[in-house]
């Protein structure tokens, strides 16, 4: 073994696939990258999310309380760096980038069309916000986009590189 930079251990252990985040501020959809999440509870479904308090979508998630967490296939890949490439404060990400927002129906932020999936998900603690920027998020009505059958994710290795999902295999499990 040789010792790993301290700075790069992100490189390893991104949690799971890339997603997209959207949220709203006076009316006004945002929406941003996120790789910074993971899931906390089965049922109901809850996941924790790190967003910088210096991103648009932090505001509007501490405001709001809800956002959407969209889940864009590999195919996506252009349009999910160029949604992480320029800031929501400025910039109408939806009509810029060429995304389709749908209606959701339990938070008053939009889905996103080209996603396979969305999961539309309110705050239920905030106790870790302030210190780690980590919002805790129940999952309150999921979508999927049943035209898209086995898409495969993206993977953020760090500074650009991704990996997309690969090859499944499946293990006997004794688990419920």
């Amino acid at each position: 073994m040789k010792a790993f930079p301290l700075d790069k251990v992100y490189q390893l252990i991104e949690p799971g696939p890339v997603v997209l985040l959207t949220t709203a501020i006076d009316d006004k959809p945002n929406v941003m990258t996120m790789s910074w999440h993971m899931m906390m509870e089965f049922v109901p479904p809850r996941i924790g999310c790190i967003v910088s308090s210096a991103d648009h979508s932090f505001t509007a998630l501490f405001r709001t309380g809800e956002c959407v967490i969209a889940i864009p296939s590999a195919d996506m890949a252009e349009q999910v760096v160029a949604i992480g490439n320029c800031s929501g404060r400025d910039t109408d990400k939806f009509a810029e980038i060429g995304l389709t927002a749908l209606p959701a129906e339990e938070v008053s932020v939009p889905l996103i069309g080209e996603c396979f999936a969305n999961l539309e998900c309110k705050v239920v603690d905030r106790d870790f916000v302030e210190r780690h920027n980590l919002f805790v998020l129940d999952v309150v009505k999921a979508w999927h986009d049943p035209k898209q059958v086995a898409p495969k994710t993206l993977h953020h290795k760090g500074y650009g590189t991704f990996a997309v999902d690969g090859e499944e295999i499946t293990l006997a499990s004794k688990m419920p």
